[in-house]
């Protein structure tokens, strides 16, 4: 029987979209199988009261990738959203991240990059030696007082154990600035597509046929019968029935509320850095897009235990996942006329620029190579 498709792709975010993107340009028929009710992934926006909601967390593009930039830029207008997330810690507001506004807040004697450093300095110097966990290791990036009012609460919100119990590396560094820059990022561009992600979204796919509510993973011999080649964005576990044990993660469930005022926190995004605060951070999702509507929305978001139907997040990359991961990973070799992209199947926490690049390389060597 002759394959009804060149591709058939499996999940609709941000790798498989863009790969379809390229794939279609060039005359690939692809199909899109989708387990969700709606394309896009995490970057699905729904619109409501005129508001473009992140569904699934806060998404600010940011990258200094000029081909990337180009790329996203092809598929709709930015604006010129600057991402600038405020701390609360148990009522006193912080600048993010670490800089001299932040440092005037917290240290009432420190006015002067000089002194921010001395201050700093003298905090991490109680660490002696290699950190042994995560605490030592924040603590001897930034002091303790940073780490007890910005990082620990937040950090053993998100990972739902005390710090001084998660490895070090979690914390590779800190961002810490000595000028009054509150802009989170240093890459050269930023912003967010005018109309929401779902313009993106469907820039990616309109030359596709897309399959919504379909789990692939039920009937993969049906699908993979339609494709020449098979495309695959989910979980690496889960397409290998779990042969080995399940990749953990963390996930998040989110909490959103229509207010009937135009203003609630005065910034797209407030993180509560207090253990006590069950939700990690606020987002007004207005401010993305410098809304003037009179109703405002917000999500409060809550880190959770990752199981069998929520939304694998964050990765958690320890030894012994990375191990499993690796077996994984050598029997996704061995898989003919099938290929694996995106952070589900490399079980990697990925910024959205890394995402496209990653897909940018598969293309490159699964399409342009072979035109």
């Amino acid at each position: 029987m002759a394959k009804r498709y060149d591709y058939v792709i499996v999940g609709s975010g941000l790798f498989a979209g863009t790969f379809a993107k390229f794939a279609t340009d060039i005359g690939k028929s692809c199909l899109v199988i989708e387990k969700r009710s709606h394309l896009g992934g995490n970057i699905y926006c729904e619109n409501i009261d005129g508001i473009n909601v992140h569904k699934y967390g806060a998404h600010i593009f940011h990258t200094s990738n000029p081909e990337v930039w180009s790329f996203v830029n092809s598929l709709a207008q930015f604006n010129r959203y600057t991402n600038s997330p405020i701390a609360n810690y148990k009522g006193e507001i912080y600048n993010m991240p670490f800089n001299m506004n932040t440092f005037c807040k917290m240290w009432n004697d420190v006015t002067t990059p000089q002194q921010a450093k001395d201050k700093i300095a003298l905090q991490t110097s109680e660490i002696k030696g290699e950190p042994k966990n995560l605490e030592e290791q924040a603590i001897s990036l930034v002091g303790r007082d940073i780490y007890t009012k910005l990082v620990k609460g937040y950090t053993e919100k998100q990972w739902g154990r005390s710090c001084s119990e998660l490895p070090a590396f979690i914390i590779k560094r800190l961002p810490v600035r000595y000028t009054f820059d509150n802009n989170y990022f240093n890459d050269l561009y930023q912003g967010i597509p005018i109309g929401g992600y779902n313009v993106i979204i469907d820039a990616m796919f309109k030359n596709c046929d897309i399959m919504l509510n379909t789990d692939y993973n039920a009937e993969r011999n049906k699908y993979d019968a339609m494709g020449e080649k098979v495309l695959y964005t989910g979980t690496l576990d889960s397409f290998f029935d779990y042969k080995f044990g399940k990749l953990e993660y963390r996930s998040l469930k989110f909490e959103t509320e229509v207010l009937n005022r135009d203003n609630y926190q005065g910034v797209a995004v407030v993180n509560y850095t207090d253990r006590e605060t069950p939700f990690t951070r606020i987002i007004e999702h207005k401010h993305f897009e410098f809304g003037t509507q009179d109703k405002t929305v917000i999500t409060r978001e809550y880190p959770s235990d990752w199981k069998e139907g929520l939304e694998p997040y964050y990765p958690v990359n320890d030894e012994k996942n990375q191990q499993l991961y690796r077996k994984y990973s050598l029997l996704a070799k061995e898989q003919p006329n099938i290929l694996f992209g995106g952070r589900l199947a490399e079980y990697k926490y990925y910024d959205m620029d890394k995402v496209i690049e990653s897909a940018f390389k598969l293309a490159e060597a699964e399409l342009i190579r072979r035109i």
